[in-house]
This record gives C-alpha cells, sequence and structure tokens, in this order.
C-alpha cells in the first residue's frame, strides 16, 4: 500500500483522498486553512449556510458525477437566476427575451435579433475583433455591452476592456427564449446544509488523517524526501517551484460578510452590480440559495471585490492568456523532470478555472490513472 500527502482539503484533494482510501492506502490530508472544504467551504450564520468564498452553484451534464456527489449530501432544486444591477436598472441574466424586453421594448424574438444585428451593423469595425470591447459589441451590439458587461468584466480583470484580448469572450449566452435558467445543464442543486459536510464526509475515513493549520511549504523538504509517499499536490503550481521560471498570473478576490436585520435583502442569491462606480461586482444572499431557510428576522449577505494579486494573497482566478499558458507548460515540463513523486491538481495545481464537477472529474481521472 502507498501512503499519500494531500496538500489542500479542497474538492480535488478531498476526493483523492477519499477514493485512495477507498482502495486501502493511508492519506494524510494538510491544510494551511483552519477548516476543511476549501474555497467550496460553507459556515453556518444566523441557520443559513454561509458560502464563505463565494457563490458555489453546483451544476453539471454528467449523470455520473451528479450521482457522485449526491452520495454525500442531499441537493435541493435550486436554479440559478441571477439578476444584473446596472445604476439601480434590474436586468434578467444570462440575456435572453426578459433582458432584451427590458432594453428595447421588444417581444418577440425576430425584434431581438433585428434590434442586435442593427447594433452590431452600426459599430463599422474592419477585420476581426482586436480586444474584448469589439469582440462582445460584435456578439451582443452596444446596449448590452455598455450596460451588461463593460463595467462588470473591467471590475473583474482590473483592465480596460479595450485592453483585454477578444478571445476573454469567445462567445456570449444570448437566448431569445423567457428563461432566466442561468446554465444549460441538466443537474443543478446546493447542497442542503452546505458544502463544508460534503467534504468532512470525504475525509471521514480510518486511513485519512487531517491536519489543520500546516503550510506545506514550512516543511516540503521532508514531505519530498519520503520515499515512501507519493504528494498530491493543488496549490500553485509555480509556488511549488519558488517561481523559478517567473510568476503565473492570477486575480484575487476580497469578501465582505455582513448580517443584516432584515428577512430579505435583496430578493435574489446573485445581483451582479455591472456599472463601473459600484467597487464589488456583486452581493450574494444566502438564505436564498436554500429558499429561505434560517432566521426569520435576520439575513446573511456578501460583497465580493476583486483584487489584483500579489504573491502571499490569495489566488482564485487563474489569468489564462497565451503568456501565462506557455510559462505553465513549462511548470508541467519542470514537474515531469524533477518531480516524479509529485501530482498537481486542482485549479491552482492546473492552472485551470475548473467548475466543480469538472473538479471531481480531474480528481477522479487522477484515481483512474493512479490505480488502475
Amino acid at each position: 500500500m502507498m501512503n499519500y500527502l494531500v496538500v489542500g482539503s479542497g474538492l480535488f484533494g478531498s476526493v483523492f483522498a477519499y477514493e485512495a482510501a477507498k482502495r486501502g492506502h493511508h492519506v494524510t490530508v494538510i491544510e494551511k486553512r483552519g477548516h476543511v472544504g476549501g474555497n467550496i467551504y460553507t459556515k453556518e450564520i444566523e441557520g443559513i449556510q454561509v458560502h464563505m468564498y463565494g457563490a458555489h452553484i453546483f451544476h453539471t451534464q454528467s449523470k455520473e458525477i451528479w450521482d457522485y456527489v449526491n452520495q454525500f449530501a442531499e441537493f435541493n432544486n435550486y436554479v440559478n437566476s441571477p439578476i444584473a444591477n446596472f445604476n439601480g436598472e434590474i436586468y434578467n441574466l444570462p440575456f435572453n427575451m426578459n433582458t432584451f424586453n427590458k432594453l428595447w421594448g421588444v417581444i418577440t424574438p425576430e425584434q431581438a435579433k433585428a434590434k442586435i444585428e442593427e447594433q452590431k451593423s452600426e459599430l463599422n469595425l474592419s477585420g476581426p475583433p482586436k480586444n474584448l470591447e469589439e469582440q462582445a459589441e460584435s456578439l451582443v451590439g452596444f446596449d448590452v455591452y455598455q450596460k451588461l458587461i463593460k463595467g462588470y468584466t473591467e471590475k473583474q480583470w482590473g483592465e480596460s476592456a479595450l485592453k483585454l484580448p477578444a478571445f476573454i469572450i469567445r462567445r456570449l449566452p444570448v437566448r431569445f427564449t423567457y428563461d432566466n435558467n442561468y446554465f444549460n445543464d441538466r443537474y443543478q442543486g446546493i447542497p442542503m446544509g452546505g458544502y463544508t459536510q460534503i467534504i468532512e464526509q470525504l475525509l471521514a475515513s480510518d486511513l485519512i488523517d487531517v491536519k489543520l493549520n500546516v503550510d506545506f511549504f514550512d516543511g516540503r523538504d521532508s514531505y519530498l524526501n519520503d520515499p515512501n509517499t507519493k504528494v498530491i499536490f493543488t496549490g500553485m503550481i509555480d509556488q511549488f517551484f519558488d517561481y523559478k521560471l517567473g510568476d503565473l498570473s492570477y486575480r484575487s478576490l476580497r469578501f465582505e460578510t455582513e448580517v443584516r436585520d432584515v428577512d430579505n435583502f435583496q430578493g435574489n442569491a446573485v445581483v451582479n452590480y455591472t456599472d463601473a462606480q459600484t467597487p464589488y461586482t456583486r452581493i450574494i444572499e444566502h438564505k436564498h440559495f436554500e429558499f429561505g431557510k434560517g432566521n426569520k428576522n435576520k439575513t446573511v449577505i456578501t460583497r465580493e471585490f476583486p483584487q489584483d494579486f500579489h504573491r502571499g494573497d490569495e489566488p482564485y482566478y487563474p489569468v489564462n492568456n497565451q503568456q501565462n499558458k506557455q510559462l505553465y507548460a513549462q511548470y508541467v515540463n519542470l514537474a515531469r523532470q524533477t518531480c516524479p513523486n509529485v501530482l498537481f491538481g486542482g485549479r491552482l495545481g492546473l492552472y485551470r478555472y475548473y467548475n466543480m464537477d469538472q473538479t471531481i472529474m480531474a480528481a477522479l481521472e487522477l484515481v483512474k490513472r493512479e490505480f488502475e
């Protein structure tokens, strides 16, 4: 039997630990935070399950992944239907007939399509789009871009849309139906009782030792020099190698969570603020994820502020431009050459934006390669 050291107790690391222990292997999980769960960690406040690191809505097209995660929690039938607030004007997301009716007064899909085509024809773009602004306007026209994309995107990336590459928005979800369901995935919902219970069950085996408040880098040499232990590393791959090839780029977030003395603060779980002046990108009202469950006299809200990333900050989003993809490929080659006993995983280890179902798929693929 092999010993495994899993660095990070998020979804990827916890799924791998569960599957390894199920096959009789001993696993030690170390976590630098004081709790398990990584960024899907939820905490009960005022009887409300609060998503402490941003909203997490589980959605997938895969029945296999849906059945897998439902082993560990019962999911409700929450459907993600965010709204956009542009200087007090409220619009439905994703862009659909409700959005277009509010914008232009159009009623039929033909009218909406004609309005978008009219606006696109007025752009007079020559050649392929040169930046994100041109790309977005060429897809949905001026009005949708100005009110619902520009401000939000520039806050998210910390950069003018004129300087952002066009490939960031290859396509935009545009629906010519009156349907506010954000995801096309067949299966979606929120675990009743929060996500933390899922991680706790994944890590509940007698063959898994969990150690909190332990930083891998404080004892890296001892971990890596143990010939009887394989390491599953879910942190930043560039940090693992002391940034010797250079720094990969990330975006960070800051959260402001507060209890409000009202039953219902905004009437929806997710409200995006798409104007440039509001410093945060969205407000989450957590009780709506479980249809109002919790204290009837209080609610919990979280504002999300995108941040530039500096070493020591919490990385949330890889910046997958061409330069970073090339640098990441160099780190992958370095790992193959120098660290045969280290396997990288998760958003940071694989330097990819993963949804939760994709994270579970990637972990199970590693399990298959490792054990079958």
